[in-house]
């Protein structure tokens, strides 16, 4: 599924929309990378510097297609995957932020793969070979000559936990400097892809600049340091980084745009499939409503450069202010 068209098309729109009086900013879209061999190693997403006391909820469907096998490696990759996240942050005594994310994750041969065959065959994209296999039918197995590394089952699961520090740095009007750490702590299973078996760890430098009362952007600079993935096998991870940046908009009427990509390094041992080796670069675009303390978000993902992602993430989010 190809974004150029879609993506163009949002731009437009976002500038022609029409901006109104005050808007509260709720920060960039909650978007995780879903690409089933990745999710596990401590997936970062943007977010925004201010501190914040919150507690939101997240339901994200990606479906991804890859089915291909080098000299040494086979990645056969055919599902979708739900996850449900709960994230709940707190501000503790006025000085630092705490954060909790804790995902259920449900991998399953799905219900899209009539709907993107047709669309596909539609609008004349590439399929990446999906018509080659039956409609729905799930496939998630991992192999290193000819070993089994990891072989995921259809079902329903937590994943890895998430805890992290956020420190505002500076906090003016218009202008936010934090920088966060992050844990992964190891409660998924990682012979099925659930996660991957050893503590992860993440920092970020997070920036939010005003660049209009009506326009926000938010920049995220970050670095990763998964463990390996202690499967049927063991998987050596390396180090990656990562970084991005999101503007929101306000529409009127508690209505609010966002667009926002963020791409990251290759961190998958060298494998000869180029959709596991090449780096990530994901879009993401929808919109936002605000009132009172909620928010309410809608958005779409989708990958840029064809590696390392999903070939699409819906996200419904809603997020309370505590």
């Amino acid at each position: 599924m190809k974004t150029a068209p879609r993506a163009i098309l949002f731009f437009f729109l976002f500038l022609a929309c029409p901006f109104t009086a005050a808007f509260s900013f709720e920060g960039p879209f909650q978007a995780r990378n879903l690409y089933p061999i990745f999710l596990h190693a401590n997936q970062p997403y943007l977010e925004k510097a201010e501190m914040e006391n919150s507690a939101s909820l997240s339901l994200s469907h990606s479906s991804t297609y890859t089915v291909d096998s080098s000299a040494d490696w086979d990645v056969n990759l055919d599902m979708e995957i739900t996850s449900l996240n709960f994230t709940y942050r707190r501000i503790l005594r006025d000085f630092i932020e705490f954060d909790l994310d804790v995902p259920v994750l449900v991998i399953g041969e799905g219900f899209m793969d009539g709907f993107l065959e047709s669309y596909h065959s539609t609008f004349g994209f590439a399929d990446y070979g999906r018509s080659r296999r039956p409609n729905n039918e799930f496939l998630y197995e991992i192999k290193k000559d000819g070993v089994l590394l990891v072989k995921g089952h259809s079902d329903t699961k937590l994943g890895d936990v998430r805890l992290a520090l956020k420190k505002s740095l500076i906090s003016l009007n218009g202008l936010a400097l934090s920088v966060k750490g992050d844990v992964e702590v190891p409660v998924g299973n990682a012979k099925e892809g659930y996660g991957n078996g050893s503590l992860d760890a993440g920092a970020a430098v997070l920036l939010d600049m005003r660049i209009t009362d009506r326009l926000m952007s938010y920049w995220s600079f970050g670095a990763v340091f998964p463990g390996d993935v202690k499967g049927h096998e063991t998987i050596d991870l390396r180090n990656f980084i990562y970084g991005g940046g999101a503007i929101e908009a306000d529409a009127g009427k508690g209505f609010g745009l966002l667009v926002q990509v963020m791409g990251q390094s290759s961190f998958f041992p060298e494998t000869g499939v180029e959709a596991v080796d090449g780096e990530a670069v994901m879009i993401t675009f929808g919109g936002r409503y605000h009132k009172g303390g909620n928010s309410f978000d809608l958005s779409l993902t989708e990958d840029l450069n064809v590696s390392g992602s999903p070939d699409f993430i819906a996200n419904l989010t809603y997020k309370m202010e505590l």
